[in-house]
């Protein structure tokens, strides 16, 4: 069984919520189907988590976007639709989707925490690239406390579907929308192709 990848360890480090999309499907399908393997998930920044993959404590390290890691491999896995979280009482509230152009003289609040940074990039680009000067504020909180608090006020936040599985009172999330459709961000993968860990080659596969 531990040479099928069917017992053993399997670590997977992610910087990213787990309450709905992609990964948490994946995880969950693992754990059913794997019962024996004793499954450890870790969230930590992007640099804890490529650090931890140098070092071994971790198998594989799920994150948003693309980066290059010296002697790792990478691959993209699936992509996700990004959304906007604003006030329930908000203008755009009434809507089934808002576009970039509807968000230039909006304010927004991000987690200075993963993945704040890399919304913040997006953030940025895109509204730039309509002449917009983005009014951005990073949060010394976590995410959980970025949204939580979006009701009472009157700045909205970018987060990627995964995080919309949890629902904070007087907070609605609106899909983005770019000249192509549903805007998405990418999640991909990243492991040693020296883990000789068989629950790594089954959790690939």
């Amino acid at each position: 069984a531990a040479g099928q990848g069917r017992a053993g360890v399997l670590k997977i480090g992610h910087n990213t919520s787990v309450s709905a999309g992609n990964l948490r499907a994946s995880i969950l399908a693992w754990q059913a189907n794997n019962p024996d393997v004793d499954f450890e998930s870790v969230e930590a920044d992007r640099g804890s988590l490529l650090a931890a993959l140098d070092t071994a404590e971790l198998d594989i390290a799920i994150l948003i976007g693309d980066t290059e890691h010296i002697g790792f491999r990478g691959e993209p896995f699936w992509s996700e639709r990004v959304l906007v979280a604003m006030p329930a009482s908000h203008a755009l509230a009434d809507r089934d989707m808002v576009h970039w152009t509807d968000l230039r003289s909006e304010g927004f609040i991000l987690p200075a925490a993963d993945p704040g940074p890399e919304i913040c990039d997006m953030l940025t680009g895109r509204l730039s690239m309509l002449g917009a000067r983005p009014d951005i504020r990073m949060s010394q909180t976590s995410r959980e406390t970025v949204l939580s608090l979006l009701g009472a006020g009157q700045r909205m936040s970018l987060v990627c579907e995964g995080s919309a599985g949890v629902h904070y009172p007087d907070v609605v999330y609106r899909p983005v929308h770019g000249e192509h459709g549903s805007v998405l961000t990418v999640y991909s993968g990243y492991w040693s192709e020296h883990n000789p860990t068989p629950t790594l080659r089954r959790f690939l596969s």
